[in-house]
């Protein structure tokens, strides 16, 4: 792969190619990226969904929004450090196409803000729920009228490839949506492959699939654009990943890592002399013992270790890029830039710890149960009301959920599209919205 074509400002329906030295400095194309995320609604519904503790009361934990704003910044660094030395080494880059160390950031940065934009409520639950409806629940009816791939789309239901449904949507003749660079898209697709073949290996980027079938076209139109290494043929559409995807990962997993590990502190499901322990030992090289001495409370001295742990995570990710570039765009990395850290041993005490007192804890567990409920119940009505209304036998109540929820679902479309319209729907519902819709449609609520 070569980075002139892996920065490109393409955005879906161009007919002109785009040029970076074209671009208006005081608002680059990348940034645009960014802002468009931002202002869009799928985005603002990031900030009632669950990161650590579905439904959560405190203001202690974070949610969707807040996890991805910080995934950002951390990606924006990540960025910028890579850029700086990518520019250096290729220096064409800067003399002959114009491009500057910061566009590395920015497309990070919108990769990062966009990563989570299409996970369910109620956190990994919610993904499981759609799944298991088609799967083993009344779903499964639908199964002979789809294709295999169409149909493990739907079993196997992925935010990742929600996320890029989302973002790559178009509308009103493709003017509308969000029409992110394509550069932007690749650093955003981890996992640049279809839902079938499921061939697992060892490599990162085939742990789970980045589009649904019926974004097979746009996602081969980015990844030849981008000039992706192609691993597959036609029956097995899959290409190693956009080296950028690695500093998005990276964000997302620093962030992962110490961030969900405070929130537990905070709510008082990590004791906090074993958290200090942990992060100590993350940070004893970093660390300046007479500004630590000087910090009198738990909560200071948590704060302090909190932020040296994301700076020396962001520094070792960035350098194990810039050691491995070569690598990467020959796509022969095939893990996660953190597996292969010095803190790696490290990391996994804190991850370790997280899923036993955070993720694993009877709090988390009960509302994922009721999420499951609540996803369950709403896909199976909507489904329904869908499905009649194309036999031309819907009834009142189901008019009456077509005009209210699924008011841009077009049943006469293929019923692969629609059904994974529904689940995009339903999956782009906020915690809250989702428990209020799951009280109207069975009465529970006026």
């Amino acid at each position: 792969m070569n980075w002139e074509q892996l920065l490109s400002l393409k955005r879906f329906g161009d007919t002109q190619k785009r040029l970076r030295l074209d671009q208006d400095d005081t608002r680059l194309g990348f940034e645009v990226d960014y802002d468009r995320i931002i202002f869009s609604s799928a985005f603002r519904s990031l900030q009632d969904k669950t990161q650590v503790i579905p439904l959560s009361k405190t203001d202690f934990a974070h949610t969707r929004l807040t996890h991805s704003l910080e995934v950002s910044v951390v990606g924006r660094s990540l960025g910028r450090i890579a850029g700086k030395k990518v520019i250096e080494k290729h220096s064409h880059l800067a003399a002959t196409h114009g491009y500057h160390f910061n566009d590395f950031g920015a497309i990070v940065a919108a990769a990062a803000l966009a990563h989570d934009i299409g996970n369910p409520p109620f956190g990994h639950s919610g993904e499981k729920a759609i799944g298991e409806y088609f799967l083993n629940g009344k779903g499964l009816r639908f199964k002979e009228q789809l294709s295999e791939k169409q149909y493990h789309d739907l079993t196997h239901f992925e935010g990742n490839a929600n996320g890029f449904k989302l973002v790559t949507e178009t509308k009103n003749g493709n003017k509308d949506g969000l029409r992110l660079s394509y550069a932007t898209l690749g650093a955003f697709m981890k996992y640049p492959k279809e839902s079938l073949p499921h061939q697992p290996t060892k490599a990162v980027h085939d742990k789970k699939f980045g589009y649904f079938q019926t974004e097979k076209e746009i996602f081969k139109d980015v990844a030849e654009d981008l000039g992706l290494l192609k691993i597959g043929n036609e029956n097995d559409i899959h290409y190693k990943r956009h080296p950028l995807s690695f500093l998005v990962e990276a964000a997302d997993d620093i962030c992962y890592t110490i961030i969900d590990f405070e929130d537990g502190i905070n709510l008082g499901l990590i004791e906090e002399e074993k958290a200090l322990e942990l992060l100590i030992k993350l940070v004893e090289k970093n660390i300046r013992p007479e500004n630590y001495s000087q910090l009198t409370s738990t909560q200071s001295r948590l704060s302090y270790l909190r932020s040296l742990a994301i700076s020396t995570l962001i520094q070792e990710a960035a350098n194990i890029f810039i050691e491995n570039e070569e690598k990467i765009l020959n796509g022969e990395f095939q893990t996660s830039l953190l597996d292969k850290s010095k803190y790696k041993v490290q990391i996994e005490d804190i991850i370790n710890i997280s899923i036993q007192n955070i993720y694993q804890s009877q709090d988390v567990t009960e509302k994922e149960i009721t999420g499951y409920q609540i996803i369950n119940t709403i896909l199976d009505k909507f489904c329904n009301s869908a499905e009649r209304k194309s036999n031309q036998s819907a009834t009142n109540y189901d008019i009456l959920i077509s005009q209210t929820y699924l008011k841009d679902l077009d049943e006469e479309q293929d019923i692969h599209k629609w059904l994974i319209d529904i689940s995009s729907y339903v999956a782009s519902l906020s915690d809250g919205n989702a428990l209020r819709i799951y009280q109207k449609i069975n009465g529970f609520h006026l």
